[in-house]
């Protein structure tokens, strides 16, 4: 059985031990390991009101297509949210899409990628407004 006076002498020892490490590491990793960024894609879409059902879910096509773009890091789509009417709410848009990049380069490549101006093409017939926001995340 240890004695009491060791047993605090030996949790003052690790607790010293462990202020040196957690004052003294993340420093020197912060030294050595840059912050990371992530951008993020945000992008409300209003359709059309004539459109039928059918036309609705065919939209889904859109989002599908842009998938295909190499440099996205992860891609998700889905309607407003029918959530509680608040001032600060505004689920008016008809669907959103949240698309995260590793860096400037790949959303400027996924910008002008012949995939995501082809499907602006095919269903921009679709939309009546469309809302961007990008936005430089840490990680």
């Amino acid at each position: 059985m240890m004695e009491r006076r060791t047993f605090i002498k030996n949790v003052a020892g690790t607790a010293a031990v462990g202020g040196v490490l957690s004052s003294t590491i993340p420093s020197a990793l912060a030294s050595t390991i840059k912050q990371q960024e992530m951008i993020v894609h945000y992008v409300l879409f209003w359709l059309r009101e004539d459109l039928s059902e059918q036309e609705i879910k065919d939209f889904t096509g859109f989002f599908e297509e842009l998938k295909k773009i190499p440099t996205i890091k992860s891609l998700h789509y889905g309607p407003a949210a029918n959530t509680n009417k608040r001032d600060v709410v505004d689920n008016s848009f008809s669907y959103n899409l949240l698309v995260h990049f590793k860096n400037m380069d790949d959303i400027g490549v996924y910008e002008t990628h012949p995939i995501h101006l082809a499907a602006i093409e095919k269903y921009s017939k679709n939309w009546t407004k469309v809302v961007v926001h990008d936005s430089i995340l840490k990680i």
